[in-house]
């Protein structure tokens, strides 16, 4: 009798364990199959990077964004609110346009800052003078009275328009080296210059404004044909502008061969006073263990100069479209699956560091997340933040997604915690183990990530679909695991740039005022 029941018990085993594995099965085909023939992931980039548009925080069309996505989760079945987590100075852009006048006429391409302050419907028309070249202090204090009725050039002049890759390509390998060893040294002239003032490059604008500027023009390239990179301004009464770096080299050399080039700056916007900052959260609560969490995350937010698409649009659509799978293929899940689009990542983390702060409940009990933040490539990086065994359970998971797939990922167990660059390190420093689904570069650095040309022609599909496939494979994996995940931290390594062993990072607060001058 007791052996039979041995074999009867054996025998359930092996069916539950067969009845198991043919519904993990299934559920995965079908998760697949979904984010491959029925994709949304077109219209929803449509919708939000060229009908909302860039997403800066504290302007209306971050609002608008949050309140759009809110509004696709639950046409999709899945409850979703905003959640406030603090205030930012409210602004929204307007027209902006940059002519010079003499000596010559030329419309200038570039763009305000964002935060400027706006000039009139007249804008501001004036010569435009370059910063001199000083010994010290004193000199530049009595240059100072020059720049009343001015506008001044505040950035370095680049000697070169032309993106190492290409000179690298075409030129002599003499000519090569020459173009960067005069670089650097420009480059050094500069710095050298600017310590000569007595201030540094953020300090000197309150100095100008203050001395009677009326604009100052910027231009930082981004190292790529025809971007530029497009972030605030920090004048209080004054515009700020951005031009690219062919019209800011133009002016500056008429500028500096005392040639008086005059330009018109119109760059209108609206103070909006203080308002509200959100995090958008969606959610698919568990049926057997709702109390415990799989986290998707990415932030929300963006700079202004394009409309965000790779940073973090492609990071926003890859959770969106994968929330949506879900919720349709496998709308039961085991463990509560929640989506973070986070507001106010660009200046700090805000969002998400405030739902770490704000959530305990959550952080004490999650799974683990998945966070995608750094272009439109397929995910090619896996790191296990430090957490001892995440080799154990992220293999696990991993096994189960596709080859074509997973043969790209590269995993590196068990790490090193991230401290910052984006919203998974919110997570790992309150300890839960939290994942950056690190992407393939398509020349993100250069050309897209927080410049002008961040724009949806961009995006490559077929990696944010494969994106999608993983992210809901191990979402689908994370949360059916009948094992918790671990979070012993590994014993961290001596730093090679310091010499000393790393620590882990120490969790930080939100800014939850941000912007107000």
């Amino acid at each position: 009798m007791k052996t039979t029941s041995s074999i009867f018990l054996s025998i359930c085993v092996f069916l539950g364990s067969f009845v198991f594995a043919q519904k993990e099965t299934s559920h995965l085909q079908n998760i697949i199959k979904e984010a491959q023939e029925n994709s949304q992931l077109e219209s929803l980039a449509q919708e939000l990077l060229d009908g909302i548009g860039p997403r800066l925080v504290g302007t209306p069309q971050m609002k608008n964004a949050h309140d759009w996505a809110v509004s696709k989760y639950q046409q999709w079945g899945i409850e979703a609110r905003n959640e406030p987590f603090g205030t930012w100075r409210g602004w929204e852009r307007g027209l902006s346009h940059m002519d010079m006048l003499e000596p010559r006429v030329q419309s200038l391409r570039g763009t305000q800052l964002a935060w400027s302050p706006s000039t009139s419907k007249k804008g501001v028309t004036a010569e435009v003078i370059t910063l001199p070249k000083v010994a010290h202090p004193e000199e530049f204090k009595a240059w100072l009275p020059n720049v009343k009725g001015k506008i001044v050039l505040i950035s370095r002049m680049e000697p070169t328009g032309r993106p190492d890759y290409n000179w690298e390509k075409y030129a002599t390998k003499e000519s090569f080296e020459k173009m960067k060893t005069e670089r650097d040294s420009l480059y050094n002239h500069w710095s050298e210059n600017m310590e000569n003032t007595g201030y540094n490059s953020r300090s000197i604008i309150e100095v100008l404004e203050n001395a009677g500027a009326v604009g100052l023009i910027s231009s930082y390239w981004s190292r790529g044909f025809g971007t530029n990179k497009i972030f605030s301004a920090r004048t209080k009464k004054i515009p700020t502008v951005s031009l690219e770096l062919e019209d800011y080299t133009l002016v500056y050399r008429l500028a500096a061969r005392g040639q008086k080039p005059v330009v018109n700056i119109t760059a209108l916007s609206k103070e909006l006073g203080e308002v509200p900052t959100f995090n958008t959260i969606g959610e698919i609560r568990g049926s057997e263990k709702p109390e415990e969490y799989v986290l998707l995350s990415a932030h929300f937010d963006s700079w202004d100069g394009g409309t965000g698409a790779t940073d973090n649009g492609t990071g926003s659509l890859v959770m969106m479209e994968t929330m949506r799978v879900l919720k349709k293929m496998y709308p039961n899940p085991k463990r509560t699956i929640i989506v973070g689009h986070w507001g106010s990542e660009e200046q700090g983390l805000n969002g998400s560091r405030a739902f770490v702060e704000d959530h305990p409940e959550i952080v004490a009990n999650i799974q683990a997340v998945f966070n995608q933040d750094n272009g439109t490539g397929r995910v090619v990086n896996l790191s296990g933040q430090g957490f001892l065994h995440s080799y154990e359970y992220l293999g696990r998971w991993l096994h189960s997604v596709p080859n074509e797939v997973s043969k790209h990922i590269q995993t590196n167990f068990p790490g090193t915690p991230g401290g910052g660059g984006s919203d998974y390190a919110s997570f790992v420093a309150a300890g839960a183990p939290a994942f950056n689904l690190s992407s393939l570069d398509w020349s993100y650095r250069d050309y897209t990530w927080h410049t002008n040309r961040d724009t949806y022609d961009k995006l490559i599909f077929d990696d944010i679909r494969n994106n999608v496939i993983l992210t809901a494979v191990l979402t689908y994996m994370a949360s059916e695991d009948p094992e918790r995940s671990s979070r012993e931290k590994s014993v961290l390594p001596v730093s090679k740039r310091t010499g000393k062993q790393m620590t882990w990072p120490a969790q930080r607060n939100p800014n939850r005022k941000g912007g107000m001058r």
